[in-house]
């Protein structure tokens, strides 16, 4: 129980929001920036890569098919079995290429909120939370964040989580599920600077909070008030993003990272990189698909 396994060697450079398609009975990932995107069948073994030209940072489920892409400078729609990419929307600055995309996560409308951040000075504040709707448009919801991160919601969908990296802070928002906007910003939770930044955020069926520790060699699960209920170490320095999947929805795909690792850090974390499993005694929720 709790125990990280290694299941996958990825070796990523930096392993980014895995996203479970139960249809396919299957986790889909990918390398931030460019390098090939993942896909793992956990019952069967297969593990594929499909290489892009498109700098992609996240992944979410659509409900026309296929996923959507997240990239630095545009939101795609990718259809695996292709391996194509169609521009949905473009770069929230389009005379600022340094502002890139960066995590994301679906509402229970449907809706895709996506965070930003200034790939240039990460720890400025430019970063800021946007709405994607199904008819394609474009909403600021939220702004001020040094690289916002991993989103989730709760339970009843009223409440944002976001992680604000590079402040080591996780953020709270009211949201409104009739208009998709948010208020009354707050810090849910705070991580000690020498136990890495925050990173990957999802939300599980019991309405815990995960987090992953890029730097830290764990990740955190805490209840609705911000309280740490559990953590897990790993064997490796940067824990990145997660998600819940297998039949039952009870195991937890996580994956890692190598970029920053010297070459005494590698052979001392030689599953750097790699996607493990934990089984937590937990379910998750199947993370809502993109309604347009």
């Amino acid at each position: 129980m709790n125990e990280p396994k290694q299941i996958v060697s990825a070796q990523n450079r930096l392993g980014e929001t895995p996203i479970w398609e139960p249809n396919e009975n299957a986790l889909y990932w990918v390398d931030w920036g460019g390098l090939p995107s993942c896909r793992f069948e956990p019952e069967t073994g297969k593990f594929e890569t499909f290489p892009t030209n498109v700098p992609t940072t996240a992944l979410a489920r659509r409900a026309s098919g296929g996923l959507v892409a997240i990239a630095q400078n545009g939101i795609y729609g990718w259809e695996p079995k292709t391996n194509q990419y169609n521009l949905i929307v473009g770069s929230t600055q389009p005379t600022r290429p340094e502002i890139f995309y960066n995590d994301a996560a679906v509402d229970r409308q449907g809706r895709l909120l996506v965070g930003t951040f200034n790939m240039d000075d990460p720890f400025s504040p430019e970063g800021s939370i946007y709405r994607l709707d199904p008819d394609g448009s474009l909403h600021e919801l939220d702004s001020g964040y040094a690289t916002a991160n991993g989103i989730g919601f709760s339970l009843d969908g009223k409440t944002v989580y976001v992680a604000d990296q590079r402040k080591w802070e996780i953020i709270a928002l009211d949201y409104d599920p009739l208009t998709g906007t948010t208020s009354n910003r707050r810090v849910f939770a705070t991580l000690p600077k020498d136990e890495g930044q925050p990173d990957g955020l999802i939300v599980d069926s019991e309405g815990f909070i995960w987090n992953g520790h890029q730097g830290g060699w764990k990740l955190t699960r805490y209840d609705p008030d911000g309280k740490i209920e559990c953590q897990i170490r790993f064997p490796v320095q940067h824990v990145i993003s997660f998600a819940f999947g297998g039949k039952d929805l009870d195991e937890l795909f996580v994956t890692t990272m190598t970029w920053g690792l010297d070459e005494e850090q590698r052979k001392g974390q030689p599953w750097a990189g790699d996607l493990f499993c934990v089984h937590t005694g937990v379910q998750g929720l199947l993370e809502p698909a993109f309604a347009g």
